[in-house]
């Protein structure tokens, strides 16, 4: 009888596996980092809540309506926009579309995109300087107290330095092979953080630009041609959503949050550009300056007691780095790190000089936006170190001592942490020893030490960001005494201390979300809002008694109510869907309807009710910004009170049939 053979089963071609799943396994140490900052972004998520009220009221909106999504309209009757442009707020409505209203829907996003930076980060600092140097990097990124703050909130950031992070890598892809289609791309990533939070995206394009000129791969004049699809990708990109504003008449549109003219260019010049480099009412001049402000502006703002905690612990070491890959390139065209350290010190100087200088409205969470840069010159820095050359052994002691100078600087800013002295005092002792002819694993040793000791003051303060609600305006890392505040935030730090922090219309705490709401994973804690019924607030009214008016309303013909600030709505529209929208922008200061467009809105039926809380902010105190103070004059004057209406919030008025009196008034 003849044998038949038995088909011998044959391993699957590497090619038939994932190209990302054999570069993660060929570099466990990437695979670690992933890990890592997926912990820390997910871990006890659902104590956040809803994080920034104001965003989540927009997303429950955003996701109802896809003329409010295509708009970025805060409420679902098409009042307003917010005062960013709408693509980090797609991103969380298409989420909550596809998994429903509750926290963990909106926030899981932010946090899969903090992951990912990181492992941009890695990548971009192992291509010129080893799998070690990309370690470091991406390990000091997650160890950044204010990355992990943004990564676990809804603010438009996370998705900012997600762009940002991406344009780096595109422009170091470029750099190695000369295609023009990286610098396209690196374009369309800045076009989208452009999208996500407008000019402060745009602070990565002179470093990029002046890096692929001045390397030009491919000659001087192929150089110039990719920059120039590039800036076109990044103008086509970033001019869409502005243009499609732009085009809409205003009838068919929400008026422009932050503005007092409706016009797209204000918002992008103005309020959200140039104004918050050189001053703009309502900034920290108005305030006081400090806590939620960022501090005087100066050479040193970076290390105050507003910003230091969350961002500046390895600034010197960062500085040193980049010193130290300047004079070893020298700069010249040839050698690969020149690219490279333009690029990425170029992003890292215009940030860092345009965050210390800035006049207008700055707040702490800002310097997430420098971390990424910050992480991938200590990188840098490190693998220069390891090569232990004469260079190296001059970096490594300079390095190690100018990180130690900032730490002790921001120590004494932020106060606490005071086993921090020891800790620096072993690792000098380490980086004095880098100067020293060492044997490779010594100097692997010597480094490792120091570098893990001056990583345990921002890494302890990673973790306490994990031990409390992060939510409200502010968002912030590190321990609960020195977070932020903000609405319903949890303190904050020189003025703004106190558990619980300011909730706009809303106890500490925070509302439950509605039935249904986020499940209790990623480690537990009961979820919290800043904006819950039941009190006052820094921006925010009123929240139980604008309920009572909201029900007053509906019992008498319905319609949506127009209050002075979108955060005073904010609550409401989370809690029950209210159709509530802020006529006066974020806090009733920032901008507000004329009385003629409000006119047309009466005439349309998309508003009927104006409420005059006298608020414009709630509590908080005048800031010279005048906001919906003649608008309510005007309605006071033109609409009927609402007799048997609530009184406490404020004083109702019904514009019903008053349009033409009040297109006269405006």
């Amino acid at each position: 009888m003849a044998s038949r053979s038995v088909p011998v089963p044959h391993a699957a071609p590497a090619a038939s596996v994932p190209r990302a799943v054999r570069v993660a396994l060929a570099r466990p140490e990437l695979l670690a980092l992933l890990f890592l900052a997926a912990v820390l972004n997910l871990w006890g998520l659902s104590v956040n809540g809803w994080a920034n009220d104001y965003y989540a009221a927009a997303v429950r909106s955003m996701a109802q309506s896809w003329h409010a999504f295509l708009y970025g309209s805060f409420d679902a009757a098409g009042i307003q926009t917010v005062d960013k442009p709408p693509l980090a707020l797609w991103v969380q409505a298409l989420s909550v579309r596809a998994f429903g209203f509750h926290s963990l829907s909106i926030l899981v996003p932010q946090a899969l995109m903090g992951v990912a930076s990181v492992g941009l980060v890695y990548d971009l600092t192992r291509r010129r300087f080893g799998r070690v140097a990309g370690g470091v990097a991406g390990l000091v990124l997650a160890l950044t107290p204010i990355t992990v703050a943004i990564s676990r909130h809804n603010n438009p950031d996370a998705l900012l330095v997600l762009c940002s992070v991406a344009a780096l890598w595109f422009v170091i892809r470029a750099l190695e092979d000369g295609r023009a289609r990286w610098v396209v791309l690196a374009g369309v990533a800045v076009g989208l953080g452009f999208e996500a939070k407008m000019g402060a995206a745009l602070l990565v394009v002179p470093g990029l630009a002046v890096a692929y000129a001045w390397v030009a791969p491919r000659g001087r004049l192929a150089a110039a041609r990719a920059l120039a699809a590039g800036g076109a990708a990044l103008v086509a990109v970033a001019g869409a959503w502005p243009l499609l504003v732009a085009l809409t008449p205003a009838a068919d549109r929400p008026w422009v949050s932050g503005t007092s003219d409706n016009s797209i260019l204000s918002l992008i010049f103005s309020y959200n550009g140039l104004g918050r480099l050189d001053g703009q009412a309502g900034g920290p001049q108005a305030l006081g300056g400090g806590g939620p402000f960022g501090g005087a502006a100066g050479p040193l703002r970076l290390l105050n007691a507003s910003l230091g905690g969350q961002g500046g612990w390895l600034l010197g070491f960062a500085l040193a780095a980049g010193l130290g890959v300047l004079v070893a390139s020298r700069l010249r065209r040839g050698d690969a790190r020149t690219g490279w350290l333009i690029a990425t010190g170029g992003a890292f100087l215009a940030t860092a000089v345009a965050f210390s200088l800035a006049q207008g409205i700055f707040h702490p969470y800002y310097v997430s936006a420098l971390a990424p840069f910050t992480a991938a010159l200590v990188g840098a820095g490190t693998g220069e170190i390891l090569r232990g050359d004469r260079l190296a052994r001059i970096l490594g002691p300079l390095a190690v001592l100018a990180g130690i100078a900032t730490e002790l600087a921001v120590r004494g800013s932020v106060g606490g942490v005071t086993w921090l002295g020891a800790a620096l005092a072993v690792a000098a002792i380490a980086g004095i020893a880098l100067a020293a002819k060492l044997a490779p694993r010594a100097r692997v040793a010597a480094l490792g030490a120091a570098l893990a000791l001056l990583l345990a003051a921002p890494a302890s303060w990673a973790v306490d960001t994990l031990g409390h609600a992060s939510s409200g305006t502010f968002p912030a890392g590190g321990p609960a005494a020195t977070a932020m505040g903000g609405p319903g935030g949890a303190g904050g730090p020189r003025g703004f201390a106190g558990r619980g922090g300011f909730a706009p219309g809303g106890a500490p705490g925070g509302a439950q979300p509605p039935a249904g709401g986020p499940p209790q994973g990623f480690g537990g804690g009961a979820p919290r809002t800043m904006g819950a019924p039941g009190g006052g607030g820094m921006f925010g009214g009123d929240a139980t008694s604008l309920q009572s008016v909201i029900a007053y309303a509906k019992a008498h013909g319905g319609d949506t109510i127009g209050v002075s600030s979108q955060s005073t709505a904010a609550a409401s529209i989370i809690a029950s869907d209210a159709n509530v929208a802020g006529l006066g922008s974020f806090s009733g200061r920032e901008g507000t309807v004329s009385a003629s467009w409000l006119a047309a809105a009466v005439r349309d039926g998309r508003i009927r009710w104006v409420l005059d809380d006298g608020g414009q902010g709630g509590g908080m105190r005048s800031d010279g910004r005048a906001g919906t103070t003649a608008l309510m004059r005007t309605v006071a004057s033109t609409c009927t009170a609402a007799g048997g209406a609530p009184s406490t919030a404020g004083t109702l008025y019904d514009c019903s049939g008053r349009a033409a009196a009040l297109a006269a008034a405006g």
